[in-house]
């Protein structure tokens, strides 16, 4: 049986990940850091019967920061597969915290990569992914973006994600390790964070619709993104590291929408006018943003024979639906006098 460690695992990519390994037969196992909060309610119906998939699926504390508690991670999970996701993944706190976001993402990059190095030293064959980020690209210098196109990030996030992308190559140059950047385009879900602009327009539509709120407040409406779905793009993962060599790869749908555009075709969806309750602020407004993102994902195509087979009009739906029913619920719960209460999204969605 194969194994698998996923850093990063209780986030949206990590929770559509362990699902697909488990399908493919590995032991799955995490790494989490401790909190005092629960932080697995996307991961909680891999539980459940009938798959009764828990009995390949294990959890373990740890943290990028500390070699030590990785080095025993890989003891206990004995993988031939690495999928390193973890970070600050929020582009705009990046601005807010960016010492601990850099400090995230280049050294807990190196220490889980010197963690596999001394795994493969020790005799195991292990191969290793890093999410790699669009944002990279910043204020790009050509379009569509490809593997060959120049960095020229413009975030803290997205500086982190350049130094960690260049580490992972760097492994695999100098030390032989089977080490491979994904260069992921935006990619969203039911499970994205609340304080995702997909999400949080989604979120918020379906809660105007069913009237618990009344307004939506945006930051840059002009802003373009390549949106696909992470259920796909976590297909691309998986095969990456089921090639004969090592490599990079772009994953991105190709086509680019505007903040606005997206936020418009989920206010359709749900027959509101989006004049009437989306807003402007300047306070969600970034110091510095990336204008527009599109990906060319020809050599995935090529090399992985991987496509995205969600288009952006499929995922809002799906999003949309999902929030409905949370929207559902906090609506029955404020009827039934429990005002202010929220619910938990059920994440196997």
């Amino acid at each position: 049986m194969k194994s698998a460690l996923i850093t990063g695992i209780t986030g949206q990519d990590g929770s559509y990940l362990a699902e697909l390994l488990l399908q493919k037969g590995y032991s799955v196992h995490g790494l989490m850091r401790r909190a005092s909060v629960f932080t697995t309610e996307r991961l909680e119906h891999l539980y459940e019967p009938p798959e009764r998939t828990h009995r390949r699926f294990r959890l373990h504390h740890g943290d990028l920061l500390d070699l030590a508690s990785i080095r025993e991670a890989m003891l206990k999970a004995n993988p031939c597969e690495v999928y390193h996701l973890g970070a600050q993944s929020h582009v705009a706190v990046s601005f807010d915290v960016p010492v601990s976001t850099v400090e995230i993402g280049t050294i807990g990059t190196l220490n889980i990569l010197e963690a596999a190095r001394w795994w493969r030293d020790k005799g195991n064959e292990v191969r290793f992914y890093n999410a790699a980020s669009s944002e990279m690209f910043g204020d790009v210098l050509e379009t569509p973006q490809t593997e060959l196109t120049p960095f020229n990030p413009r975030s803290p996030y997205g500086c982190a994600k350049a130094y960690a992308y260049y580490q992972t190559k760097n492994y695999r140059e100098a030390y032989d390790l089977f080490s491979c950047n994904g260069i992921l385009f935006n990619h969203e879900s039911p499970r994205r964070g609340e304080t995702f602009v997909t999400r949080k327009i989604t979120r918020a539509a379906t809660r105007i619709k069913l009237h618990l709120q009344d307004e939506l407040l945006l930051g840059n409406l002009s802003a373009k993104r390549d949106w696909g779905f992470a259920g796909d793009y976590v297909k691309a993962m998986w095969s990456m590291l089921q090639q004969n060599e090592p490599g990079d790869y772009v994953i991105s749908t190709g086509t680019t929408i505007s903040v606005r555009e997206f936020a418009d075709y989920v206010f359709d969806l749900l027959d509101l006018d989006p004049k009437r309750h989306i807003r402007q602020d300047a306070r969600c407004m970034r110091p510095s943003d990336v204008e527009a993102l599109c990906g060319d994902s020809s050599k995935a195509l090529k090399k992985l024979r991987w496509t995205a087979t969600t288009r952006w009009q499929a995922l809002a739906r799906m999003m949309v639906d999902a929030d409905m029913e949370l929207a559902a619920q906090e609506r029955l719960l404020a009827d039934n006098g429990f005002k202010g209460a929220t619910v938990r999204q059920n994440k196997g969605v």
